[in-house]
C-alpha cells in the first residue's frame, strides 16, 4: 500500500477519461474541449481504454481498491462500456460521476459491463434553475437516475454544489432522496480556489448546523472525516473541502487526468506526473512518486487562510423548511 509522509494511506483513484461535456455549468473549473453534441470516440489527448487498463492493473498491485470514473462528462465517451468492463478486471469496485444527461440509454450496459454505482449532479430540482445554473435540461437528467434506480446502479448520489445560486434548493433536495429507494444526497461545499467567485460561497458550517439541528442521526464517514445526516433513513453527506485541515489530513485519494497524468491533489496542477511512454516500472515508480510528493493542501500547501469555527456558526435560514420539520 502507498503512504504519504503525512501517514496518509492511498486507497483510491479517480480517472478523468475527458475533458469533454455537453454541460456548462457556471462553476465549472475545467472549460475542457467542449461543448459537444453527441458522444463520440476518444479525442486524440485522451487516454485509449488500453492506457487506462494499464494504469488500474498497477494501481491494483499498491492495494488500491476503488476506482470512480469522471470527466467533464464521462458518457462523452462511445466506449465507456468498453473502459468499465476493462477497469473492473483489475480493480472490481468501480464507479462514475455523471452529468446524467445521457444515462438513460446506456444505464443497463454499464451495468452489465460492471459499473457498480454512479454519482449524478443535480444542483436544482427547478428546471428554469437548472438550466440556469448547468446549461442542460432537468428532464433527461432525471430519467437518467431513474433508469440508474431500475437497473440497479445503486446507491446513486445525487451530488449538489452548495453556493448562493442553490441554497434554496437544499431542502427540497432532501425530500426528492427520501421518496427514492436508493437515492442518497452529496451537498459538495463550492471551491473558490478552483475557479474564484468567492462572492457565490455560503457559510457551510452554517447548512451543517441546519442539518445537524434536524436529522435523527450524524455519522462520521472515514475518508476525509465527510459528516452524514440522516433523516427517516435518507442519507446527506457534506463535502465541505475548503479551508478544511481536517478533511485534507484525512484524504486517501489520488487522480489521474485525462492524458494520464497522475495527479495528488484536486486543488493543484503543479504536480503533475506524466504516464505516457513509461513501461511498468516506470507506471509504478510515477505512483510512487505522486504519492511521496503529496502533502495535505490546507495545513500543509497552503498554511494562511481563514480560519473555520463550526461551533460559532448559526444554523443557516431557509424560505421553506424542510418537510416534516417545525
Amino acid at each position: 500500500m502507498l503512504v504519504d509522509a503525512f501517514g496518509r494511506e492511498v486507497t483510491d483513484i479517480r480517472v478523468s477519461v475527458t475533458k469533454r461535456c455537453n454541460f456548462g455549468c457556471i462553476y465549472c473549473h475545467d472549460e475542457g474541449l467542449g461543448p459537444i453534441l453527441a458522444p463520440r470516440m476518444p479525442h486524440e489527448d485522451e487516454m485509449s481504454v488500453e492506457e487506462v487498463e494499464r494504469l488500474l492493473r498497477i494501481a491494483r498491485e499498491f492495494d488500491i481498491r476503488s476506482v470512480k470514473f469522471t470527466g467533464g462528462e464521462p458518457l462523452v465517451r462511445l466506449d465507456m462500456e468498453r473502459i468499465i468492463d476493462r477497469a473492473v478486471r483489475q480493480i472490481p469496485d468501480v464507479s462514475m460521476t455523471t452529468n446524467g444527461s445521457m444515462l438513460a440509454a446506456r444505464a443497463e450496459a454499464l451495468r452489465d459491463a460492471g459499473l457498480k454505482r454512479v454519482n449524478v449532479s443535480v444542483d436544482s430540482l427547478d428546471p428554469a434553475a437548472f438550466r440556469d445554473i448547468r446549461k442542460g435540461e432537468l428532464s433527461a437528467v432525471l430519467r437518467g437516475i431513474d433508469a440508474a434506480l431500475r437497473v440497479g446502479l445503486k446507491p446513486v448520489k445525487l451530488n449538489m454544489v452548495v453556493f448562493k445560486h442553490t441554497l434554496p434548493y437544499v431542502p427540497q433536495m432532501i425530500d426528492y432522496i427520501g421518496q427514492g429507494d436508493g437515492l442518497k444526497l452529496q451537498l459538495i461545499q463550492f471551491m473558490p480556489e478552483l475557479v474564484d467567485h468567492r462572492e457565490w460561497m455560503v457559510d457551510i458550517d452554517a447548512v451543517k448546523k441546519w442539518l445537524e439541528s434536524r436529522a435523527d442521526k450524524v455519522l462520521v464517514r472515514e475518508m476525509h472525516h465527510r459528516r452524514i445526516y440522516i433523516f427517516n433513513g435518507a442519507e446527506v453527506e457534506v463535502v465541505d473541502p475548503v479551508y478544511n485541515e481536517e478533511f485534507c489530513n484525512n484524504c486517501r485519494r489520488i487522480r489521474v487526468t485525462h492524458k494520464g497524468e497522475l495527479k495528488g491533489c484536486l486543488n493543484r496542477s503543479d504536480d503533475l506526473i506524466p504516464t505516457r511512454g513509461l513501461d511498468d516500472d516506470g507506471l509504478r515508480e510515477a505512483f510512487q512518486t505522486v504519492v511521496a510528493r503529496r502533502v495535505p493542501y490546507y495545513g500543509a500547501y497552503v498554511r494562511d487562510y481563514p480560519r473555520r469555527d463550526p461551533a460559532a456558526a448559526t444554523p443557516v435560514s431557509f424560505e421553506a423548511p424542510l418537510a416534516g420539520t417545525p
